[in-house]
């Protein structure tokens, strides 16, 4: 019998295609909170990296926010304005309340983000892997934040504290770093300088493959295509690191911070097509719209 806050395995057609950890054992500094890793694409190809050498706290795949009214919930260093990076004390964990639902191919989950010993914020996470081709599956995702508290709550990135262009914080995807790094594209422009920071209806991430995803069946490259699924997740902004780390992610807090009042939701919805193969623009343009739609 499966016990009830064990990890999640996803499944498409039968096919493990990711493993949900609900509850890690990570030190205070890495901002505890659960996530998705691997993540393969149905030939077998990893697709994620957990706490690679480079940025230990990036974790698969999940939401992670580095301000919320004062509060690390992205692990590592806080950037303080006119300071710059530093460490401090001030890291909140994601806790795993309970599924609502749970089965091979989704879930529903209920979190609480907690910081120096009270909720600030608790959330409805969703997430669905369904099948497009014989080749690609789509990750579903929804994050859904509530403030419990009495007061506003305010999200803030970085960008928001005087960093430009590190407007990182909210859904996040951490890719597997490899000998070369991914390209990176949308419907109309190409390259990090260019997509970095801007708006588009979906984003596309290409890598190579390696000799090690080769030897593990599977190394003629892959796609991420991840896409805003709802009108108010479009408006955000994708943050996207290639050549210093492969990451993808979709900003929560830009040009300025986001408040929640008492009471209210935030709420935001990702799908990624996680494809085997590079993808050109009119392929991820069409798994995205059928990844979207379904």
């Amino acid at each position: 019998m499966t016990a009830p806050d064990s990890p999640v395995v996803l499944r498409v057609a039968g096919r493990p295609v990711g493993r949900y950890v609900t509850r890690p054992e990570l030190p205070a500094r890495l901002s505890p909170r659960p996530y998705l890793h691997p993540v393969t694409t149905l030939a077998g190809t990893a697709v994620t990296e957990l706490s690679p050498a480079d940025h230990i706290h990036h974790l698969g795949v999940g939401v992670a926010v580095p301000d919320v009214e004062g509060h690390n919930f992205w692990g590592g260093r806080t950037f303080v304005r006119d300071q710059g990076p530093t460490e401090l004390d001030n890291h909140g964990a994601q806790r795993h309340i309970g599924f609502q639902l749970r089965d091979p191919d989704g879930f529903v989950e209920e979190l609480r983000w907690v910081a120096a010993g009270a909720e600030l914020l608790r959330e409805r996470r969703t997430v669905a892997a369904t099948a497009l081709t014989d080749s690609a599956w789509a990750l579903d995702f929804t994050f859904s934040l509530t403030n419990v508290t009495p007061d506003p709550v305010t999200i803030g990135s970085p960008a928001t504290n005087g960093r430009p262009g590190a407007a990182y914080g909210g859904f996040f995807w951490r890719a597997r770093k490899e000998a070369t790094a991914p390209d990176v594209f949308t419907a109309d422009a190409e390259g990090e300088a260019e997509v970095h920071g801007g708006r588009a209806d979906w984003l596309a991430l290409a890598g190579r493959g390696s000799p090690r995803t080769s030897e593990a069946g599977g190394g003629g490259g892959w796609t991420l295509v991840f896409a805003g699924a709802t009108d108010t997740t479009r408006r955000d902004p994708w943050f996207v690191r290639t050549a210093e780390y492969p990451g993808v992610g979709s900003s929560l807090a830009s040009a300025g911070r986001l408040a929640i009042a008492p009471g209210d939701t935030a709420v935001r919805r990702i799908v990624t097509v996680v494809a085997d193969g590079r993808l050109g623009r009119d392929e991820a343009a069409s798994l995205v719209r059928k990844a979207v739609s379904q």
